[in-house]
């Protein structure tokens, strides 16, 4: 008789109910505790499972293997039945673009027939994949245009960790079993900056993200991998106590007046609740800081005086940060314009002299509509021409 299934496997969609499903079952993420509830469920012995998901995770998440025959530790039989019911399944990739700076934007398609997008951006220190969590998205920000496409739906925690062993794929990262080792990464670093709200998927990111952090597998640093989020207050203290990754925070604006309108959310959780969150935000320090993302419009948020007002909210509730100041990247029908380069150095001037490392971000991939805030899904945005988006709003010739 098979163990009885604890109550946390049965959280999430599309994780392990308590009556198998008819068709395999993905095991990509799955936590380790679902996986060995899976595994009993089919009939491994009780006493051999920890030490059979233990050789499933080493050879699924370190070295990227999909096909049950080749993992040879596994007698035949064993693997016969794993085969029988289970599979190892990530994102398709539907299309890859490569910018001229060397930025990648893979179109992936995902169960459904759904697809999001996803950005690898090559560096001399590092390598950053974009990670997408959601289809479309719950917020409308109005710079963003993401963010005109809604919400279909969450992504699994597989579907999200296997965006990570599709960039692995598609840069031949995967070691070779019994290899030496090799440190140097070609994807060191995992920003959840891409399609949706982080934060409105919370579940499904943290178990994603515990994938990733795994000693055993990927073996991302916690403090390589950075959740963005627009200001989901009730979820920012279990970011830190569930995930304990960096966070950044997609600012934009140093009135309520005008963030109402960047970023609706903050009608429900405003800059000064916003920032008494992140003050108690348990990680906090001045070895980790938040990252504040100010993106920069023309003539919207970029004055000497909005520079000021950021500098005094930061210091009045005394929060380590550093500010990421982003040129406004635009697409077609965007109603708003880049804020001039010599705007942005001389706000960025202000907020050096105020102390704040002030990074100004060098736009990427935006030859293949890759760039921060330019991410949709390729069938939403195909359902209109370029020259028909450009038309109403106004921009045709």
């Amino acid at each position: 008789m098979s163990a009885p299934i604890s109550a946390p496997i049965t959280q999430d969609v599309m994780t392990i109910p308590r009556k198998l499903p008819e068709g395999p079952i993905n095991l990509v993420g799955l936590t380790r505790d679902q996986m060995h509830a899976a595994l009993i469920a089919v009939g491994t012995p009780e006493k051999q499972t920890k030490m059979r998901v233990n050789q499933l995770w080493q050879w699924i998440y370190q070295w990227g293997a999909r096909d049950f025959a080749q993992m040879t530790n596994l007698s035949k039989p064993y693997r016969a039945l794993l085969a029988e019911h289970f599979t190892i399944a990530i994102p398709e990739v539907v299309s890859k673009q490569v910018s001229s700076d060397g930025t990648r934007k893979y179109l992936v398609r995902i169960a459904g027939g759904h697809e999001v997008e996803v950005v690898y951006i090559p560096e001399e220190d590092r390598g950053t994949l974009c990670v997408s969590s959601q289809v479309g998205c719950t917020l409308t920000c109005s710079f963003c245009h993401t963010g005109t496409q809604k919400l279909v739906r969450n992504l699994t925690a597989g579907e999200i960790v296997g965006q990570v062993m599709m960039a692995r794929d598609d840069l031949d990262e995967w070691p070779v079993p019994g290899a030496r080792n090799d440190e140097s990464r070609l994807l060191s670093n995992v920003v959840l900056m891409g399609m949706g709200e982080p934060l409105y998927n919370f579940d499904n990111v943290r178990d994603a993200m515990k994938i990733a952090m795994d000693p055993e597998g990927i073996q991302l640093s916690r403090r390589r991998i950075t959740l963005s989020t627009s200001g989901v207050v009730p979820e920012i203290a279990r970011t830190a106590e569930e995930i304990g990754c960096q966070l950044a925070i997609s600012f934009h604006a140093t009135t309520d007046e005008v963030r109402d309108f960047l970023v609706p959310i903050n009608k429900r959780w405003n800059i000064e609740v916003l920032l008494a969150a992140l003050a108690s935000y348990p990680k906090v320090s001045n070895s980790e800081r938040i990252t504040f993302e100010y993106v920069m419009l023309n003539g919207v948020n970029d004055t000497d005086a909005d520079a000021h007002r950021l500098v005094k909210l930061i210091r009045d509730h005394k929060i380590p940060a550093k500010i990421n100041l982003i040129p406004f990247n635009e697409w077609p029908g965007a109603p708003y314009k880049r804020s001039s380069n010599n705007r942005i150095r001389a706000f960025a001037d202000i907020l050096y002299q105020a102390g704040f490392a002030s990074p100004v971000r060098t736009p990427r991939g935006e030859d293949i509509m890759a760039a921060c805030g330019q991410l949709k899904s390729a069938t939403e945005r195909a359902r209109k021409s370029r020259k028909q988006i450009e038309a109403e709003a106004g921009l045709g010739g």
